[in-house]
């Protein structure tokens, strides 16, 4: 009897400890929470295709990356949990870390510091740069139990879509650079192009990755692609294109603003010989109106005016030739 009584006594100590002590646990302030019981997760109606990060995945992804809402305990507590129940905690702190890291290898891509890509043009190049991410508290399922490494998925998304980008980089027209003479067709130098366009390139890359929420539970916030540098052994060639491609483009412009001057000097001439001709023409249209009117005043005071005139001439000669009738 003193054995069984023993024995309910260990039980009930045992279970006050277990529950009173390690059964009680808090939530940080960066920190979400999800609990298992029996090793299934607390579950909310629906599914993540029926939040807004589904938006971004394409249709054929739509029924892979379908994970259920689960119930996220909020920062706080103390709170309380079961034997049978287990909680899991993860940080939605945003991280910033370099692009070129490997989850898996540390050493690998020159021990995380420097991503290799192949450009159009089959040059070799060597991008740096960071990324800024954060756990998404919308499919915390999908981050905890649908990948067993996500951050290695995500990692490995980010650099295929950056270097298939790489891969097929044009830059617009008007943002390429000209290479051959005036009239000739034009075509562009891959890395340089890659340099000019690096705005370009991070929005591409902001854009591209924004179903990454849906498929990882991982929010990308933003890239910043930092760094574009070519092999060494045509580095120095790039160099001279680059001077070359300046000296064209300083001359271009000299020839445009020479060019716009003249034209600008041209329609001043015009303007101010067409102001001339009015000007002359001016005072015959006046006076055409003003002998009209007379006219039609009446015969008289038509040659009343005449008269008038001619006196006002006859004052202003020293010699009069006037013709005698015979």
């Amino acid at each position: 009897m003193t054995f069984l009584i023993g024995i309910l006594l260990g039980a009930m100590a045992w279970f006050v400890f277990r529950i009173g002590l390690l059964g009680i646990y808090t939530v940080d302030q960066n920190e979400r929470a999800v609990k298992t019981v029996f090793g299934r997760a607390e579950r909310l109606p629906g599914t993540t295709l029926d939040h807004p990060i589904a938006a971004f995945l394409r249709e054929e992804e739509r029924a892979r990356y379908t994970y259920p809402q689960v119930r996220v305990i909020p920062p706080g507590g103390p709170y309380l949990k079961m034997p049978w129940e287990k909680i899991h905690k993860v940080s939605i702190a945003t991280v910033t870390q370099n692009m070129a890291t490997d989850p898996e290898d540390p050493t690998a891509n020159s021990a995380g510091t420097r991503l290799e890509a192949v450009t159009k043009d089959q040059l070799n190049t060597g991008l740096t740069g960071q990324i800024r991410y954060q756990v998404s508290e919308a499919n915390l399922y999908g981050y905890i139990f649908g990948i067993k490494k996500p951050m290695v998925h995500v990692m490995g998304y980010f650099v295929s879509v950056l270097r298939q980008r790489i891969a097929n980089f044009e830059a617009k027209a008007e943002n390429a650079m000209p290479i051959g003479l005036p009239g000739a067709e034009m075509t562009g130098i891959s890395i340089n192009d890659l340099r000019k366009n690096l705005r370009d390139l991070n929005e591409y890359m902001d854009q591209e990755c924004r179903s990454s929420t849906a498929r990882y539970g991982v929010v990308l916030d933003a890239s910043l692609i930092t760094g574009i540098d070519p092999p060494p052994e045509v580095e120095s060639a790039l160099a001279a294109i680059n001077t070359a491609h300046n000296q064209v483009s300083s001359d271009i412009s000299l020839a445009q603003a020479a060019a716009d001057q003249k034209i600008v000097q041209s329609k001043r001439a015009v303007e101010i010989e067409t102001l001339k001709a009015q000007a002359e023409v001016e005072p015959i249209k006046l006076l055409a109106k003003e002998l009209s009117d007379l006219h039609r005043a009446g015969p008289a005071v038509l040659s009343a005016y005449l008269r008038n005139v001619k006196l006002r001439l006859y004052e202003r000669v020293r010699d009069v030739y006037q013709e005698v009738r015979s």
